[in-house]
């Protein structure tokens, strides 16, 4: 283990946000826009979106793309904030911050981006349809939580590689699930490496939190259910699309922290998965 090492990128992780291909306060800025209660009019939060030209743009294609099947073309920002929702054009613009980061530096020869960023949005899905169903966390909140769950492995395979692939190896060589190759190597998994990133973007705790547990759900601080949410949606589309990994299971700690049955959780899955294919976001995305 090379914990020393893990701990100075820990302090090297705030300064991922120079690489964001939108100023890094819009952020923070978006979510005091869209927090619950908040009486900010749509017309401020789309000004906070176009007043970036590249990524009004973005987030035009994306809420045309046929991911989201609207009837009639969306030909401003204001209206896909409108027609979307603002949570679905906060978790929208977070999806395409995590593209953007790729696009900066080089990943490793093995690290395939477009089936890394299908699984997130398939994640983000299954999350919301969870949530729905447990009632134990907000529907929006999960599937944004979703889409950021494995930052912390993009984050490593971006600024680390040497490192992610020394991890890739050992995940291999040892059959250990990815999170414990992690551990093992930095002293660190990609669930505290990506609530370290997002905490620096000043992003909440409804968000930092799942996405810090989503592996050990039952170890967490109440509430423990945003992060079995994660564990379980995780788990639901590995088995769906049968992309197995070592250790990625439905899990009954997580089950019954939702109240639910591995039956009811893969039933509900399919129906998140069926409503929208995953791959209509990442084609769009990238």
């Amino acid at each position: 283990m090379n914990q020393t090492r893990g701990q100075r990128f820990l302090l090297e992780l705030p300064a991922v946000q120079n690489d964001l291909p939108f100023p890094p306060d819009l952020l923070p800025r978006l979510f005091r826009l869209t927090d619950e209660g908040g009486d900010s009019p749509l017309a401020a939060i789309a000004s906070a979106i176009s007043a970036d030209q590249g990524l009004s743009t973005r987030v035009l294609a994306l809420a045309n793309s046929a991911f989201y099947g609207l009837q009639a073309q969306v030909t401003n920002v204001a209206r896909a904030v409108a027609v979307l929702g603002l949570r679905e054009i906060r978790a929208l613009i977070l999806a395409l911050g995590m593209s953007g980061l790729a696009a900066r530096r080089p990943l490793p020869r093995d690290f395939a981006l477009a089936p890394y960023l299908e699984h997130q949005v398939a994640v983000a899905q299954v999350a919301q349809e969870l949530a729905r169903l447990s009632g134990t966390m907000d529907p929006d909140d999960a599937f944004t939580a979703g889409v950021l769950h494995d930052l912390g492995k993009l984050v490593t395979a971006l600024y680390h590689p040497e490192d992610w692939q020394a991890q890739a190896d050992l995940a291999a060589t040892e059959h250990l699930p990815w999170h414990e190759a992690e551990t093992r190597h930095f002293g660190l998994d990609h669930g505290l490496i990506g609530a370290m990133v997002l905490r620096s973007w000043n992003l909440p705790d409804s968000l930092t939190e799942p996405v810090n547990w989503h592996h050990a759900p039952q170890s967490a601080p109440e509430p423990r259910a945003p992060g079995a949410i994660l564990n379980c949606a995780d788990a639901c589309v590995r088995l769906l699309t049968h992309d197995p990994a070592p250790g990625i299971d439905l899990e009954a700690p997580s089950l019954a922290i939702l109240g639910l049955t591995d039956q009811t959780a893969l039933k509900a899955a399919r129906t998140a998965l069926d409503a929208r294919d995953p791959a209509l976001f990442t084609a769009a995305l990238t």
